[in-house]
């Protein structure tokens, strides 16, 4: 029994002792004073915000036609090279006219005989040798000579290739000799004076655009180097798809560099203002941040953001100058004491464009 006594109390001395440790930790723990979170700040810099909006939008020829064969004929001559600039009117193929040709000889020779016969007729009507209706029956034999020659050199017509306005030639896929059916392509003529570029913005941002404002243009093949032009239409319908308005506007194309099909980016500058910015780090998700007050002591501030430019962003409900918590932001609450990792200076001020964050105006 008094073996049993003693291993109950072994038992309950083994099962205080971890608490009683505890809770002399927690005792020496307490008459510690932790210190103060370290935080890095930066002043509220004065910064030039360019507002604009940015697009990606495809290149097209100011005028492009793909000409296709309007009959079944066998190709007699390619009058032009590949990538060749041709002229408007310029006759670029022919397509075989031997029979058409034959048919306008002969409405040419008919016209010819019933012209000189309506002069006969014409002298004899005077004479009252012949009637007028026999006089009548042959101005329509005139007419109808002429119709048929008229409907021959239509027909030739056909068959002569040319170009409906100057531009550059495609790569020729025909040689002479080949039979082409009716609506098969002979080549495509484009017009790239000038490049219509077409882009889509946003239905909200609509009311910023106007015909005539000015873009800037980046290919990735002329890196560095923008093209200038101007809006020159705006899509009167929206796609109720996407929500977006096509937007056209009108490049200038001088040597011909930018080719139909290209992807460019396209930057409509709206306007630029100058605004208070801090860093993007130190603006939380819910729209506050954290200034350090006089006393030390971090201070959440309600702010509304604007545009965003090389890692700062514009804020409104702060002062230039006023001193805003960036790293460490997780770290502190409202009226918690800080130290600062270092001295914040104030940046210089720059110019730079942004696109609108979320609550922009």
């Amino acid at each position: 029994m008094m073996e049993c006594r003693r291993s109950i109390a072994r038992n309950v001395l083994a099962g205080l002792l971890p608490a009683i440790l505890l809770a002399g930790c927690s005792a020496d723990d307490a008459g510690k004073k932790r210190p103060p979170p370290l935080v890095g700040a930066t002043p509220a810099q004065s910064h030039v915000f360019v507002d604009r909006i940015e697009a990606v939008g495809t290149a097209r020829a100011n005028e492009q036609v793909t000409i296709s064969a309007s009959v079944t004929e066998r190709v007699e001559r390619i009058l032009f090279d590949d990538g060749m600039f041709v002229g408007k009117g310029q006759l670029l193929a022919e397509l075989s006219q031997g029979q058409e040709r034959a048919v306008l000889d002969g409405a040419l020779a008919t016209e010819r005989q019933a012209l000189s016969q309506l002069d006969r007729f014409k002298e004899l009507s005077a004479r009252g040798f012949v009637t007028q209706t026999l006089y009548d029956q042959q101005i329509a034999t005139v007419a109808r000579a002429r119709a048929d020659a008229a409907e021959a050199r239509a027909q030739i017509g056909d068959r002569m290739i040319r170009a409906p306005f100057s531009g550059y030639a495609s790569l020729r896929t025909i040689s002479a000799g080949a039979i082409v059916n009716a609506g098969v392509p002979l080549v495509t003529i484009s017009d790239v004076s000038r490049i219509k570029l077409d882009f889509t913005v946003p239905e909200t941002r609509l009311a910023q655009l106007r015909v005539g404002q000015p873009i800037d243009a980046l290919a990735a093949a002329f890196p560095g180097q923008p093209f200038r032009g101007r809006i020159s239409s705006i899509d009167p319908v929206i796609d109720p798809s996407s929500r977006a308005v096509l937007v056209r506007a009108s490049l200038p194309n001088p040597g011909a560099r930018l080719k139909p099909g290209m992807l460019m980016t396209v930057r409509v500058e709206l306007g630029s203002r100058t605004s208070a910015a801090v860093p993007e780090i130190s603006v939380l998700a819910d729209g506050d941040e954290f200034v350090i007050a006089a006393d030390g002591k971090a201070k959440r501030v309600p702010v509304r953001v604007g545009l965003r430019d090389a890692g700062l962003i514009e804020v409104f409900g702060l002062n230039v100058g006023q001193k805003v918590i960036g790293d460490g932001v997780v770290k502190v609450s409202e009226g918690m004491k800080v130290r600062l990792a270092g001295k914040g200076g104030a940046g210089k001020g720059g110019k730079g464009a942004g696109s609108a964050a979320p609550g922009a105006s």
